[in-house]
């Protein structure tokens, strides 16, 4: 069996369909049916058509993709679904051959996938989130044993951190989700428990607000409290829970959280939950959508890096960055 990388197009505008009709697909819907079409070289031609003209070096990359999709991948495969709305990287096993099939206007290549487990990326060794982080639609996950490993994980056992650089066949890493993935793993190791409640007091904090953060260990419900103007006085004020556990947070801790802005007479919640939520507790924060947030790992390094340059000295060291600059080759 091989373990496959199925991406939900660039900005995962696919993602939530892709889950809830337990399928992947691949965009490039002007293609026709991919089954009708006998070769590889066949394809090229076909996709130079439709998208042409494009670069000899584009056209194999792309055609190779999309006929692995329809041609290689084969049922029983484990397949790989980053997140981008969602959070997480969701993890299935293909259930069918290919089809042309509208599901959607957006969704006509399909193949059907009975998914497993959705993990926080902070789950997943390095050599395979490296493999994840490439710019690829659809390829194979290069690391070492990922297979295996990954299958272990969805048994149960807990994943070994490794960090050796590994092949992606010919495609770039992105930059930007490999600087963010090794963010996660240095927040896992450094910002524990309490640790985790200050680096979010520190965001807020930046961000403008007057905080009150608990001591450790005694947070009567709420681990900060944050509100706006000088003192603190003005809207919006928010009661915050910091939740670092390695397991999902569920209905009641949501539920427990509008309690406790009703104690404190607070106009919003902020529940960060470093491996995310459940699917129920999902439900819950649509119901609450104008009074509760939630923050995941990858929305706590979303608000660093904008946050960064106004943290304080003392964070500034606990977290040293360095902001990069790079040619963005997907827009190139």
């Amino acid at each position: 069996m091989t373990f496959w990388i199925v991406r939900a197009e660039k900005h995962g505008s696919n993602e939530k369909s892709a889950i809830e009709k337990n399928l992947i697909t691949i965009g490039w819907n002007e293609l026709p049916d991919l089954s009708k079409i006998g070769s590889k070289d066949e394809l090229k031609t076909i996709y130079d058509k439709k998208y042409g003209p494009k670069s000899k070096m584009h056209i194999v990359n792309v055609a190779g993709q999309i006929w692995n999709f329809a041609t290689k991948i084969v049922i029983g495969d484990l397949v790989a679904l980053p997140l981008k709305i969602l959070s997480g990287i969701a993890i299935g096993e293909v259930t069918g051959d290919y089809q042309f099939k509208e599901i959607e206007p957006s969704i006509k290549h399909i193949r059907e996938v009975k998914w497993l487990k959705t993990f926080p990326r902070s789950a997943f060794d390095q050599d395979i989130l490296n493999s994840l982080g490439a710019f690829l639609t659809v390829g194979k996950v290069r690391a070492d044993g990922a297979e295996a490993r990954v299958r272990s994980m969805l048994g149960g056992k807990i994943s070994s951190i490794k960090d050796e650089e590994i092949d992606v066949e010919s495609s770039e890493l992105d930059l930007e989700q490999y600087s963010k993935d090794h963010i996660i793993k240095l927040l896992e190791r450094k910002f524990k428990n309490h640790g985790l409640e200050r680096l979010i007091n520190e965001i807020l904090i930046a961000k403008g607000y007057t905080t009150k953060l608990s001591p450790a260990g005694a947070d009567e419900g709420v681990d900060i409290l944050a509100g706006s103007g000088t003192l603190g006085f003005e809207s919006p004020k928010i009661c915050v829970q910091v939740k670092s556990a390695k397991n999902q947070i569920d209905v009641t801790v949501v539920r427990e959280l509008e309690g406790v802005m009703k104690n404190f007479k607070a106009d919003h919640g902020l529940l960060v939950a470093w491996n995310g939520i459940t699917k129920n507790a999902e439900d819950e924060t649509k119901r609450a959508f104008f009074s509760i947030r939630v923050w995941n790992q990858e929305n706590i390094v979303d608000e660093i890096m904008k946050n960064y340059e106004n943290f304080g000295d003392t964070m500034k060291a606990e977290l040293p960055l360095k902001k990069t600059f790079y040619i963005d080759s997907t827009e190139t």
